[in-house]
């Protein structure tokens, strides 16, 4: 038996720009690595590319201007009700100046205490002093400026409320904000509404049409088309990060073919057939700030065709603690192997898979691979997860 189950390694790459041959490089980086190491590639070995390099490299880009000009055609408004953005200096800032660009005056609605992904905008405490129901009260801008204004991000430091309202005030665009949990509550300020939330999106444009909304578009339906040259994504919007403060980089529109073209020519060049993915937020939370990490629209965008699907892995405490109870050493390993091997092909609602993990393998993995890779100086914009569908009885 192996005594080494799944390995998970960083692969540095060089600094990758726009017009790279981004699908050379990961190759050539993972054969590099591969050398430097000592290690070689196995079959169903996983190799992941964060989607920040591949929009890079396909120059996916939108400028402000761009990205105001589709909101204006699209809504002909003066007053634009946003709801439900993220509290996000590099996921929406840039956004919301350029939807600042293409009206008169902006409605801010925000969640609260926190944002969908759990970002805060005021101290939960405060609410419980000020005996506030979060399911059915409002908070006005005037109130929130006298009695929750104190507020700083944890981790950040800052008041996006603050940073919100000056950048829609530096584009000579009115603004004010409003805090509720219910979305119906915009249509007290405007009819025309761009829905920002990313995951309950959906639900969000179906409540605000019912109650009588004259135009509901979500952010996957901005720049989901090119504009004036611009780039663009089936997600329009959603997933794109700042790139400087009049340019996003949108989420990756050429992944498929990436993915595919990285697993011919490792194929090619070493025999050995692995599967690739590209990937974006990892699906975890954290439990100190308590935010949730999936921004983006999904984990991964785009994956070979061997990822599909979710694992079917018995408990193996489950089956060692009861049916096994008596068997020590080599006896215990041997009758858990043949229970590994004898599975069924479908475990869903049998007591011999509780408590493991019925999540995709894309979003598993990549999650793995956003904790690995991180966001900051790492420089392994590429991982490389070794033996992840291995399982005990493996020799």
């Amino acid at each position: 038996m192996r005594n080494v189950g799944t390995v998970v390694r960083g692969i540095r790459t060089p600094i990758i720009k726009e017009g790279d041959d981004l699908a050379k490089i990961v190759v050539d980086s993972i054969i590099k690595a591969s050398v430097s190491e000592n290690f070689s590639l196995e079959e169903k070995d996983v190799i992941a590319i964060t989607e920040a390099v591949v929009g890079i490299s396909e120059g996916n880009f939108a400028t402000l201007e761009q990205i105001a000009k589709d909101i204006k055609n699209k809504f002909n408004a003066d007053h634009i009700g946003v709801v439900y953005p993220i509290l996000s200096r590099n996921r929406f800032s840039v956004l919301l100046s350029a939807i600042a660009k293409s009206t008169k005056k902006i409605t801010l609605l925000c969640s609260f205490p926190s944002d969908e992904v759990g970002n805060d905008i005021l101290y939960k405490e405060d609410l419980i002093k000020n005996n506030v129901n979060i399911s059915n009260d409002i908070i006005n801008e005037e109130t929130y400026k006298e009695k929750y204004s104190h507020f700083r991000h944890l981790f950040t430091g800052v008041n996006m409320y603050e940073i919100y309202r000056d950048l829609v005030l530096k584009e000579n665009c009115e603004f004010e904000m409003v805090f509720s949990n219910n979305p119906e509550v915009i249509l007290n300020y405007t009819p025309s509404i761009l829905a920002c939330d990313v995951h309950s999106r959906f639900e969000t444009k179906q409540r605000l049409i019912k109650a009588g909304a004259k135009q509901v578009l979500t952010l996957d339906e901005i720049l989901n088309t090119s504009v004036d040259g611009s780039g663009y994504s089936e997600f329009g919007l959603l997933g794109s990060n700042r790139s400087t403060d009049t340019r996003v980089k949108l989420f990756p529109r050429t992944g498929k073919e990436l993915v595919y073209n990285i697993q011919k020519s490792i194929k090619d060049k070493t025999g050995v057939l692995v599967e690739v993915m590209v990937y974006g937020d990892g699906a975890f939370k954290d439990p100190i700030g308590k935010i949730w990490e999936l921004a983006d629209p999904v984990v991964s965008p785009a994956y070979t065709s061997g990822l599909e699907g979710s694992p079917n892995e018995i408990k193996l405490k489950y089956f060692s603690e009861n049916k096994y109870k008596d068997l020590h050493g080599e006896e215990l390993a041997e009758a858990i192997k043949k229970e590994i091997k004898e599975k069924k092909k479908e475990l869903k609602g049998n007591m011999a898979s509780q408590g493991t993990t019925p999540r995709r393998y894309t979003d598993l993995i990549g999650s793995l691979c956003d904790l690995t890779s991180g966001s900051g100086d790492k420089g392994t914009p590429v991982v490389l997860v070794q033996r992840y569908f291995d399982n005990y009885s493996n020799e």
